[in-house]
């Protein structure tokens, strides 16, 4: 049966949950098809099959490179995702340190090697008070949205690590001070199970061994098809970045502004932080209850991170932020995308006002 691009993107314009995953741009899929299908050849093989997988991978590579803005596309090394590439960065280095507000794919495999937590006050970070071999910071919080600047920690660390995995193909990047950056490609309209490394000079040490497979760096066959994605992704991403931004501009102060008026909420992120995030929390509320019944209105978003999302534990970095616990119950995150429409974001936000007078009425 034929792909439908319409009928698969018929109810994506009222999901708001694009922090957790994006759907995969139908431009994104036309190109991988044909590697899932005639073009199957291993990149390693020196025949024609494996030559044109190859050249379709390097391509790709060179595409993530100029959306990451790096010198060169021999710095990025494809992997699983953001998961990986965040272990076996963390695995090279024996000392480090990493802030409070990281993706759990961090702070597990962070802690598992006694690593510290940076010091804070509310959404500013404080550098640790001995040398360690390495700082993690993301660059945007997938909770909040808040956006850090890793580089700034560079005094204070032999390497800097940054998680950018909700910033890249969404926020300008400025890799200026970072060693090692982390990402995956369907946080921005590419497929699922497919990410990378991104290194200055350094490559991290090996984790998945068996094979030569990325110079060594990363063991295994290439997953050619989703790294075609990724490609297409990253450069559709950096073609449309400026005016995706104004869009999801757009789109949170349409949110915003249309619950001007109802009582006791407030927005949580700061002031510098990501237009694609909107955290928000409301009094009274219980943050799964109002996600229930939003996703009964038709609309999709979140009560915290995906990852965490069947967790009885408080967000961690709501935690941080010494949120009282009467707001942090009450806390969703809504997350725009480039499928969201004007008319959806009015929808939510109308549809978010009625749901909270509807359940406050009810305690």
């Amino acid at each position: 049966m034929a792909f439908d691009e319409t009928a698969a993107l018929a109810d994506v314009g009222r999901y708001f949950d694009n922090a957790a995953t994006t759907p995969l741009d139908p431009r994104v899929l036309r190109e991988m098809m044909p590697f899932l299908a005639s073009d199957f050849g291993n990149p390693n093989s020196i025949h024609a099959f494996g030559l044109r997988a190859r050249e379709a991978v390097e391509l790709a590579r060179q595409r993530v490179a100029f959306l990451l803005d790096a010198e060169d596309p021999s710095q990025i090394i494809f992997t699983s995702g953001a998961t990986e590439s965040n272990n076996q960065i963390l695995g090279s280095f024996a000392t480090g340190a990493y802030s409070p507000f990281e993706h759990s794919a961090v702070r597990e495999p962070a802690t598992h090697r006694g690593m510290e937590i940076l010091a804070n006050d509310g959404l500013t970070i404080f550098p640790p008070s001995h040398p360690v071999e390495v700082i993690s910071l993301m660059m945007v919080n997938n909770e909040i949205g808040a956006i850090w600047d890793p580089g700034s920690f560079s005094h204070h660390a032999d390497c800097i690590h940054s998680d950018v995995t909700q910033a890249v193909g969404k926020i300008p990047l400025a890799l200026n001070g970072i060693t090692h950056a982390s990402f995956s490609a369907h946080k921005f309209y590419g497929p699922k199970g497919v990410g990378g490394i991104y290194f200055q000079d350094t490559p991290p040490k090996p984790m998945l061994r068996g094979g030569e497979q990325e110079n060594g760096i990363r063991g295994g066959t290439l997953n050619v098809p989703g790294i075609v994605g990724m490609g297409v992704a990253a450069q559709i991403a950096a073609d449309e970045l400026e005016s995706a931004f104004a869009f999801a501009q757009k789109l949170r102060s349409i949110v915003v502004e249309g619950l001007d008026g109802v009582s006791d909420w407030q927005v949580n992120g700061g002031d510098r932080s990501s237009p694609y995030i909107l955290s928000m929390s409301f009094l009274t509320i219980e943050g799964e209850t109002l996600v229930v019944e939003m996703d009964r209105a038709g609309y999709a978003i979140s009560s915290g991170a995906a990852c965490s999302s069947h967790s009885l534990e408080p967000s961690h970095v709501l935690t941080a932020l010494e949120l009282e616990d009467q707001w942090l119950r009450g806390t969703v995150r809504v997350s725009f995308g480039r499928f969201c429409s004007v008319d959806s974001a009015h929808g939510l936000s109308k549809s978010l006002r009625r749901v909270v007078e509807k359940l406050r009425t009810m305690y």
